[in-house]
């Protein structure tokens, strides 16, 4: 009996379980059609093919050295410009918003993602102005046609509204939406609008808008060129410029999901503690038919940027010829710099093959292909795809909703193919046939889909591509996000598809206003083309008097392309050029950095005493020496060939690596004085 019990005793646990691993397995099973269905709406149509991590760092030695003259030469802070600080407060009387206003300003925004930022400070500026109540402005992207949600035309969808109107309350009414009476007569399109043009005066908004907005209470302002305010304000208005910097620079914080993906790929893209640069191409294919760059490229790419500059030239947007000889163009610094020219710029001026390389900035124009020889002179040359996985980036974008061009059609049932075909059967004589259609020709090139038609309309996009048009926002805002806190940043153009500041200039003025120091090359097209130009047919072995006169373009670029952008950018974008406006000069500057710094970019305005943190009252002999150090363009003789054989048998490096540069840079003879960089930096 005893036995016969411990029997029934084991049968009834394996019972219990066999039934726990029943439900368990019922439980997995639901988990994974939730999980499903999720992804069927929408991870699977967004998802990247690559895994966690499809970059793999690899460096030539592990142990970085941060205390050599290589390091700071290329990775140091600007000293010339150290004293700058970022301070955007307002510097006299600045009143609170009233409670009455003269009535709500509704504000679409037209753009790609530099165009709606570059946008957003206008319009609040221009709010301020006219002592009007702000609407959330509405973005439109590229998303403005119908098919698809309404999210996508939020200004939700890339900036956190909650921050935007609690950092503004101080200088602006911000409400999300119109009252209902005001909505309504808006859908009825009985409210005015204005459709204004880009970099717009203030006499235009007091002496146009203001009368129609006291009588209507409302009116619409509809920007399609990423700006609505002129760049240079008059000098009564310029606290209107630090409105516009604490809105670029505080009030616009991007979405939560945006800014905890960013903060991921900043912290996965600095492995072992290594500093990494931003290059940001600045190769659109609207860039370079403004620009008449199209034979830079070769087939389809060309034909491409051709019939993009016809689309412009028969809508005003390009002046000049069709046809352009794009040799002089380029000669003229009017075309970008190609990925691989940066690469050939970047090892001469002694940036090693295992230098980590994030590319930013949305698509490049061409595909991967262009980017193939920056790949073979840089080992660790990454983007936004190589550092997430397309779960996140699903998360990021969210839930969406299916759409009936998204998904492959069901096919029909068999009742109505037999419907069918006896509706065929009892028609009396043949239908004629539909007009034949235009003949595009469709390539499929290194993952674009191009187009070329005798036509001049291209077809319309599908909800698939809307979508992906609208998520190229949230691309670029991580891009933004990197670009801004690297500590290099190159980019390869800076003009948009209009001639105006582009994503690089937004970029740069940000670094500009956040960390001036920090080190951002601007260099001059025409100077670099010309240098290229005597290389062009041996391109991979230059000769040391080249490399040497590539380093110092470079190294001037940093602070000459800085006061040619207040003359340059700054008429187009203020927020390309932030300065003086919205800087301060540390108390204890040095005195030599002064004449660089007032005269030339024009800030007198001294910071408050709290900013400066602890006074230097002297600096030791080694801080001169280091100074000193800075100021010397060193000669790597093993330069030879370095474009080539980075990488020796057994894992050993022939190429400029931290270890044998900084050996080399401690030797007095394996220096040049770049005699004009010193006297520029004593003006």
């Amino acid at each position: 009996m005893k036995g016969e019990g411990k029997v029934f005793f084991l049968k009834s646990r394996m019972k219990w379980i066999g039934l726990l691993g029943l439900v368990l397995s019922a439980l997995s099973l639901l988990v994974h059609f939730l999980l499903a269905g999720f992804t069927d709406d929408s991870i699977s149509d967004y998802s990247i093919p690559v895994t966690l991590f499809s970059w793999r760092p690899v460096f030539d030695n592990p142990r970085f050295n941060r205390h050599t003259p290589l390091y700071r030469r290329l990775w140091g802070p600007t000293r010339h410009v150290e004293s700058l600080l970022p301070y955007a407060i307002p510097r006299g009387y600045h009143s609170d918003p009233p409670a009455r206003t003269n009535g709500f300003v509704f504000v679409r925004i037209q753009g790609g993602f530099h165009e709606i930022r570059n946008s957003i400070p206008d319009v609040v500026a221009v709010s301020r102005l006219l002592n009007a109540t702000l609407v959330i402005p509405e973005i439109q992207s590229t998303t403005s046609s119908k098919g698809i949600s309404s999210q996508f035309k939020s200004f939700a969808y890339l900036y956190n509204e909650e921050h935007f109107m609690a950092s503004l309350a101080k200088d602006v009414r911000v409400v999300k939406t119109l009252p209902k009476n005001l909505k309504w007569a808006r859908r009825k399109k009985q409210i005015p609008s204005f459709k204004v043009s880009y970099g717009s005066s203030p006499y235009y908004y007091l002496h146009h808008v203001l009368p129609v907005l006291i009588k209507h209470s409302v009116v619409e302002l509809v920007v399609p060129n990423g700006g609505c305010l002129q760049a240079i304000l008059p000098s009564d208005l310029e606290e209107y410029q630090r409105l516009r910097c604490r809105v670029a620079f505080h009030a616009l914080q991007f979405r939560k999901e945006v800014q905890e993906l960013s903060t991921k790929v900043l912290q996965r893209l600095r492995p072992l503690g290594r500093p990494f640069i931003a290059y940001d191409p600045g190769m659109t294919r609207e860039a370079l038919a403004y620009h008449g760059c199209a034979e830079l490229f070769q087939d389809v790419h060309t034909e491409l940027i051709q019939h993009k500059r016809a689309w412009m030239k028969k809508r005003g947007i390009v002046k000049g010829k069709l046809s352009v000889d794009s040799a002089e163009q380029r000669l003229a610094g009017l075309c970008p710099l190609m990925p691989e020219e940066v690469g050939i710029l970047l090892r001469a001026y002694g940036y090693s093959w295992d230098t980590i390389i994030y590319v930013a900035g949305g698509e490049v124009f061409g595909g991967q292909r262009t980017l193939i020889p920056l790949h073979g002179m840089f080992e660790n040359v990454v983007d936004r795809t190589s550092l997430s996985t397309g779960w996140e980036l699903a998360k990021m974008y969210g839930r969406e909703a299916k759409h009936k061009d998204i998904r492959p059609k069901t096919p029909p049932s068999v009742e109505e193919e037999t419907k069918h075909d006896s509706s065929k059967s009892i028609r009396q004589r043949p239908q004629p046939l539909p007009p034949p259609p235009a003949r595009p020709k469709y390539y499929n090139v290194e993952g674009w889909w191009g187009w070329v038609a005798e036509s001049d309309n291209e077809p319309e996009n599908t909800v698939i591509e809307l979508r992906t048009n609208a998520h190229k926002l949230l691309w670029e805002a991580i891009d933004y996000v990197v670009s801004v806190e690297a500590d290099v940043f190159i980019p390869g153009f800076d003009r948009d598809g209009k001639g105006h500041p582009s994503f690089a200039s937004l970029v740069m003025g940000h670094r500009l206003y956040q960390s001036a120091s920090a080190k951002t090359f601007r260099p001059d097209r025409k100077q670099t083309a010309m240098l290229l130009e005597e290389i062009r047919d041996h391109m991979y072995e230059a000769n040391h008097t080249w490399i040497a006169s590539v380093r110092k373009l470079l190294k001037r670029s940093i602070l000459e392309g800085l006061m040619e952008s207040s003359k340059r950018s700054k008429s187009f974008s203020f927020l390309s050029h932030p300065v003086p406006e919205c800087s301060c000069i540390r108390r204890e500057h040095r005195v030599s950095n002064a004449s660089l710094i007032e005269a030339d970019l024009g800030v007198t305005h001294r910071c408050p005493q709290g900013m400066d943190g602890v006074v230097v009252v002297g600096r030791s002999k080694d801080n001169k020496n280091a100074e000193r150090e800075e100021e010397l363009d060193e000669e790597d003789l093993s330069s030879s060939g370095f474009f080539f054989g980075h990488k020796g048998s057994g894992g050993s490096s022939n190429s400029n690596n931290e270890t044998v540069n900084s050996e080399a840079n401690n030797k007095e003879e394996g220096q040049l004085d770049d005699q004009e960089e010193l006297e520029g930096g004593e003006r």
